[in-house]
Formats: C-alpha cells, structure tokens, sequence
C-alpha cells in the first residue's frame, strides 16, 4: 500500500489563524451520538468494512435513544470538583463507574442492541452479556475503563464500551467547561481518558486549532500542534497518509514514544467525527504499523487492531 509521509514543519494547516480557542468543549449528549450515525452510515456505502460501520451506525443510533428518561447521573459535587481542579485532576473519577445510572444505561443499550441488525459474532456476544450477572458487568466495565480488554471477550465489551460513552457523555454535559484545567500529555480533563483522535477544527474564533478527542467522555480539549499527543515530545513528529487519499486523515507519528494518533482535518470536512473517521480509516493503522509504530489512541470500536 502506497504512504505519503509529510515532514511536520510542512502541516499545511495556517497556524496563525487561530485566535483565541477555548481549552475545552464539553459534548452534547443530545446530538452527539445521532450525528455520529449518520457519519458511520455515511462512509459504510461502499466501504470494505461496510457491513462493520453499518453495525456501529445502529449501535450509535441506539446511544442515541436511550438516553430519553435515564436517571440523573451522580455527577461529582462542587467541593470534589475544586478538589480536582487544584491538584489537577480530572473531575470524573474513572475509577468508580458502578452506579444505578450506568446499570441503568448498559441495560437499555442491551435491550436497544437486541433490535439492531449485527454480525453472527455480534450476536453471540450479546447473548453471553444478556445472561453476564452484575459482578461479571462491572468487571467488564472496569476492563474498557482501564484499556484492558482481553482478546477472547472482544465483542461484549463493545457493548459496555457504548453504554459507557452514553454515561460518562451525559456526567461531561453537566461540568462548566471554564473550570476545567490539563491533567497531563494525552489525558482528557474531564475523565483521565486517551484520546481517539485528534482534530483540527474550522470553528469561529479557532480556526486551526488543535482539539484532541475523548474517546470516553466526548470532550474536546485544545493541544499544542506539532506535538506528541501522548509524550508531549516536539521532536520528530511526522505525518504519514495513504497515498492518493483526500488528505483529511493522517497519522501524527511520534519517533520519542514509538506511538501514532491520527489527525482529522475537520476544517477541510466538517463532517468527520473523531470515533468514526478513526475506525473508517483502519487501512491507515496497518500501514504506520508497517513503519514500527504502535498505536497510541483508544477506540473501544477498533479493540484488536
């Protein structure tokens, strides 16, 4: 397979147009999943992983309606939020997910998938998390929490993984985005999380700015271009793309840590999605892998790859 690989002083993106961006953007849970849908069934048509982004369209469908008449979930109250915010902590705290909210919220997605049209191997793996007991759930949960997803069990855990982004998208939707501050290279400031993907963006007032992305929570927080996303390294940081391609996606090679994460030019299309765009572009990984890199990000929709 063909690759381009572009030095990073040449990243055609003019950095000088950004103004003022905002450190974060919290997500919107009422369009956020409906959006991504409509991009996953979008780039299903005539895609060789057609049938695959069919499936998560549904799935993204089904996040999207289940949130109508979910409980409120226990968002952390002010005095935990400082707590965080002075010693640099994410307010959300990943490792106490066990809530009735996100039992609540896995259980509906379950019984949404049910309806969806899906893959044998689908199937299967919703069955086996359909008799799973609430011990067995939250060890599930803990495993996407903690990117620690053993390979016999990748399917299920696509599941929990979808019911989580519904649960820590709507905790997100409750914080002021002002208050939040950097917990550290490749950490989202709102749950501790890796990024899927990093954009860069075409909004007013940050045009050109780089927004890495959530893969948990949704969030959007602003990091310096031309760097590490992962180790905060400034040196040798590259770009690599599959030849021929439109230029929107590439991957942001670091020589420092090893890893890689993709870039999203949204400014050029503002319909890519930062989940979505990453698991359309699986042909991507396979050829920075070729080059030795590891993948760096996290998407629960690509667990194995």
């Amino acid at each position: 397979m063909p690759r381009q690989i572009v030095p990073a002083g040449s990243d055609p993106t003019a950095i000088g147009e950004v103004s003022a961006p905002p450190f974060a953007r919290l997500p919107d849970p009422s369009i956020l999943f409906a959006r991504r849908a409509q991009r996953l069934a979008a780039l299903a048509e005539g895609h060789q992983l057609g049938p695959y982004l069919r499936f998560l369209a549904a799935l993204s469908n089904a996040q999207h309606h289940i949130r109508d008449g979910l409980p409120d979930p226990a968002a952390p109250d002010i005095d935990a939020r400082e707590r965080a915010r002075s010693f640099g902590m994410p307010p959300l705290d990943r490792n106490r997910p066990a809530t009735a909210a996100l039992a609540e919220t896995l259980e509906r997605l379950i019984v949404a998938a049910s309806k969806v049209e899906k893959p044998e191997v689908a199937t299967g793996a919703l069955e086996r998390l359909k008799q799973a007991g609430p011990s067995e759930r939250d060890g599930m949960v803990r495993n996407v929490l903690a990117d620690a997803i053993p390979m016999e069990a990748l399917a299920e855990h696509v599941y929990v993984a979808a019911a989580l982004q519904v649960h820590f998208t709507r905790l997100a939707g409750w914080l002021d985005a002002a208050a939040l501050v950097p917990v550290g290279d490749g950490a989202c400031p709102v749950c501790g999380g890796p990024p899927v993907s990093s954009i860069i963006v075409g909004w007013q007032g940050a045009h050109g700015a780089r927004f890495c992305a959530c893969s948990l929570c949704g969030t959007l927080w602003n990091y310096v271009r031309i760097k590490c996303t992962l180790c905060g390294s400034t040196k040798g940081i590259g770009y690599q793309e599959i030849e021929g391609g439109p230029g929107t996606v590439k991957a942001e090679t670091c020589e420092a840590c090893g890893c890689y994460v993709k870039i999203l030019h949204q400014h050029k299309d503002p319909a890519l999605d930062p989940v979505a765009d990453d698991v359309a572009t699986l042909g991507l990984d396979l050829l920075v892998r070729e080059g030795g890199y590891r993948r760096g990000s996290f998407n629960p929709f690509l667990i194995g790859y």
